[in-house]
């Protein structure tokens, strides 16, 4: 099996970058994920963000978590569990508008550090929109701009924890799923592993490492680009030992952004003989369907809203 791709972002800079661009590129068509190292977010920022992310599950969460394990009767099962996911988990929103202050038993350090965080994270999956835009040979800000919608992105971060599971072979971490949005970008435990992709029909491990981010592509990207780039499966494997932390911090299209194949990567012969062609729709309308069906296959959500289609691809 090849190796995971690892971006090294600041090769950008310098006379790497077509090869750099060349290793995205091959990253979006052929995994799905890639994993960022020098992408500029503070190692300091990134340290204070785990120490606080860790010590408030311990403080408010661990307890809680055991109480709702007890209360299912987990510890003991015998047969797998298909209808939810060892994780203890609290979303925050950055946009368009922030419940950071909203949010109950986070102390005030720990709301400054993750605006701070999701600041630096924004800009960084804004210019990782951008660098696709480059090599999908789309004007700089496309996917930006289609994202936008008229109030603008929706971006948040699912603050997650998978503590030690008695019986990982019975309970996944994270049932496997495509993810339904645009650009994810994830902080992830250094030290406890457990994420895993489908590729060629095998689940291959996501390597953990320290103050990387990996980021992977949600449903949206692959409708955008016309199935060039995909959305991939993937799960997380619950461990015996060790709590393992995730922080995913998802840059998606505003709820009335209309999400359709970019005219410029729609082969117009393959549009003739309707081959391979997605669904135009309203964002918020996916999401819908999508909190029924995240843990089924993507293609038949693509087929669903392709027959709610009112109107046809206009092909420019």
């Amino acid at each position: 099996m090849e190796n995971f791709p690892i971006i090294n972002l600041e090769k950008l800079n310098g006379a790497e970058r077509a090869t750099t661009m060349e290793k995205i590129n091959d990253a979006c068509e052929n995994w799905g994920f890639f994993e960022l190292v020098n992408h500029g977010i503070p190692h300091e920022l990134m340290d204070s963000v785990e120490k606080l992310t860790k010590g408030h599950y311990k403080k408010c969460m661990e307890q809680r978590f055991k109480e709702l394990v007890a209360k299912k009767g987990l510890e003991g099962v015998e047969v797998e569990v298909t209808d939810m996911d060892w994780e203890s988990t609290f979303f925050l929103r950055h946009l368009p508008s922030s419940n950071i202050s909203e949010i109950p038993n986070l102390d005030d350090v720990y709301r400054e550090v993750m605006r701070d965080f999701a600041k630096r994270l924004e800009k960084l999956a804004e210019e990782l929109l951008d660098l696709l835009c480059e090599n999908l040979g789309l004007e700089k800000s496309y996917l930006k701009n289609t994202f936008y919608g008229s109030k603008g992105p929706n971006f948040g971060t699912k603050v997650s924890n998978y503590p030690p599971c008695p019986k990982p072979d019975l309970i996944k971490g994270l049932r496997a799923h495509t993810d339904a949005g645009g650009i994810i970008l994830l902080f992830q435990d250094d030290k406890v592993s457990g994420l895993q992709l489908l590729k060629d029909g095998r689940w291959i491990d996501v390597p953990p490492m320290r103050h990387s981010i990996v980021v992977n592509l949600g449903d949206q990207l692959e409708v955008i680009t016309n199935g060039k780039y995909k959305s991939v499966m993937h799960r997380v494997i619950a461990q015996k030992d060790g709590t393992r932390m995730s922080l995913a911090s998802f840059y998606n299209p505003g709820n009335d952004a209309l999400i359709y194949p970019a005219p410029a990567l729609v082969d117009k012969e393959a549009e003739e003989h309707n081959k391979q062609v997605y669904p135009k729709f309203v964002f918020d309308d996916y999401m819908k369907l999508y909190a029924n069906l995240k843990f089924q296959a993507k293609e038949p959500r693509f087929e669903a809203m392709k027959a709610m289609e009112s109107d046809p691809i206009e092909i420019a």
